[in-house]
């Protein structure tokens, strides 16, 4: 379960999340049936649903980067969001959008190498540059060197830069939030947990072996 309360279909905002709710589960309480059409529990818009202004800001972001007005091409935005899934370790936020780019027709291969992109051979050179720029955003918190930055604007108008900054750095702040809160395919344990010794193994056999 995510770590804050679900609110139900009863209890929620008429003006924002009740709404949200016909649109994606139609007829059902999305607490007492979960399940969205793209496999999820959809826990993530019940638990935002305790914020009426945080779930309509939310779903706003979404209007935003899905808007026919973008000028940044969308497979390359999807690239640098499903990195910014991956590279955050949110299982959510990656998946969902491996799934984007294959709604945009990006092929098997480039969706499976995108863990890898820095030595994959199936990305084209406008790519592999959007990707080198997702990973200084995500990865390096906005430390891009001036000769990435500079290849960028090379490629790139202006208005198309400022989109995918934005639009990357939204999806990582969803991949934290997810994570933090446990949503969606984030419910999970941490894999980073200490192994115990053997039973009859003691400190002092730990600082006698040196590792």
């Amino acid at each position: 379960m995510p770590r804050l309360r679900e609110v139900p279909f009863a209890e929620a905002d008429d003006t924002v999340a009740k709404p949200l709710y016909r649109m994606l589960f139609g007829d059902r309480d999305p607490v007492e049936e979960p399940g969205t059409a793209t496999g999820t529990p959809g826990d993530w818009w019940t638990v935002f649903a305790n914020s009426p202004d945080t779930l309509k800001h939310a779903a706003q972001g979404f209007g935003y980067y899905r808007s026919a007005d973008r000028k940044i091409d969308p497979v390359l935005r999807e690239l640098a969001q499903t990195w910014a899934g991956y590279a955050v370790g949110s299982q959510f936020v990656f998946s969902q959008h491996c799934k984007s780019l294959r709604g945009l027709g990006v092929s098997e291969e480039k969706i499976a190498a995108v863990p890898c992109w820095q030595t994959a051979d199936c990305f084209d050179a406008r790519e592999r540059l959007v990707l080198a720029y997702a990973d200084r955003l995500v990865t390096h918190r906005g430390r891009v060197p001036d000769a990435l930055f500079e290849k960028l604007k090379a490629r790139f108008s202006d208005e198309e830069i400022l989109e995918l900054t934005y639009i990357t750095c939204l999806y990582d702040m969803h991949a934290v939030m997810s994570r933090a809160l446990k949503t969606e395919f984030d419910n999970r344990d941490d894999p980073i947990v200490e192994i115990a010794a053997p039973a009859d193994f003691t400190a002092t056999d730990f600082l006698d072996t040196g590792r």
